[in-house]
């Protein structure tokens, strides 16, 4: 007998593309779109999931005409299935990996400044080594990462954050040690200086990430330490529309020294008091997967638990 949370299966069958219908209807809101992602026509996977309702004494999905949406126990049956579908995934990556051949699923996620490794370059490398890897980068903040690389759901992730700090939770590695520049478009006042302090940009209207996030902790921390304040009216979450709108004329920011080579079209300044930084690479406590112990491999990390 299965018990998982308020269903219980009896002595029955479920198959594994029955967990894949469930996901894929969750997922995307419809039974339509789900059985095109899983190249199967809706009557057969509208069969299956009603099955699969008859067998868990329990419907998994309110349907209307307008929208799909879980019920309670399909709330309670999806993170199990999705649990079974990786295990079954992890499983079979484990014999090819005996075999000599690597699969399965790798899931990296990245900060948008990114400076310490060419991740394309990396990605193709990779690519080309172990073809039959289903390879998926997510780019997003560093506290996000962390979270998601220690419950599991990402195997490794390059983060940025203040010097002498250890994410919980994971394993690590620094790669690069920068300090932040910064960065103002060509007709700014300061455009024409090489080199200013911290102090010389009080005053000024700054873009930076949303405040309480790491890459905004770099800045915040540094302003503070050199008395100086500082107003953040625009707060984004993406390096490149921080350089637009520096450009434009909106504001000026502070970006990785490593990563300013890679922008146009403005001015960077060197800062003597810059806030530091450090670019890391993450990857779970858990026992990598195939996929996973490849790509640390590839990259000089450490992979035992």
């Amino acid at each position: 007998m299965l018990v998982i949370s308020t269903i219980t299966i009896h002595d029955r069958c479920v198959e594994l593309q029955q967990m894949r219908y469930v996901v894929a209807v969750a997922e995307t809101g419809s039974f339509t779109r789900a059985a095109e992602r899983c190249l199967v026509v809706q009557s057969a996977l509208s069969h299956q999931i009603a099955k699969l309702e008859r067998e868990l004494g329990a419907r998994l999905f309110d349907r209307t005409s307008r929208r799909v949406r879980l019920t309670p126990a399909g709330s309670a049956f999806l993170p199990a299935a999705r649990q079974a579908l990786d295990a079954a995934e992890r499983a079979r990556a484990e014999v090819s990996a005996a075999t000599g051949e690597i699969r399965g699923r790798l899931a990296i996620g990245a900060i948008p400044t990114l400076a310490a490794v060419d991740l394309p370059t990396v990605l193709k490398e990779y690519h080309q080594s172990h073809p039959h890897v289903r390879i998926s980068l997510r780019t997003m903040a560093s506290e996000l990462l962390i979270e998601q690389v220690r419950d599991g759901s990402m195997d490794a992730a390059f983060l940025g954050v203040l010097p002498g700090t250890a994410p919980p939770g994971v394993e690590h590695r620094e790669l690069i040690h920068d300090r932040l520049m910064a960065v103002v478009w060509p007709g700014h006042p300061l455009a024409g200086e090489t080199e200013i302090e911290l102090r010389q940009l009080a005053g000024e209207t700054f873009i930076d990430f949303p405040a309480g996030t790491v890459g905004r902790a770099q800045s915040d921390h540094a302003f503070a330490a050199s008395g100086v304040r500082r107003e953040v009216p625009f707060e984004v979450s993406a390096g490149d529309l921080m350089i637009r709108m520096v450009r434009t004329g909106l504001g000026v920011t502070m970006l990785p020294a490593a990563f300013t080579p890679q922008i146009e079209g403005v001015r960077t300044l060197c800062v003597r008091d810059a806030p530091a930084r450090v670019e890391m690479l993450i990857w779970s406590r858990f026992t990598p997967s195939p996929a996973a112990a490849a790509f640390l491999d590839a990259l000089g990390a450490r992979t035992d638990p």
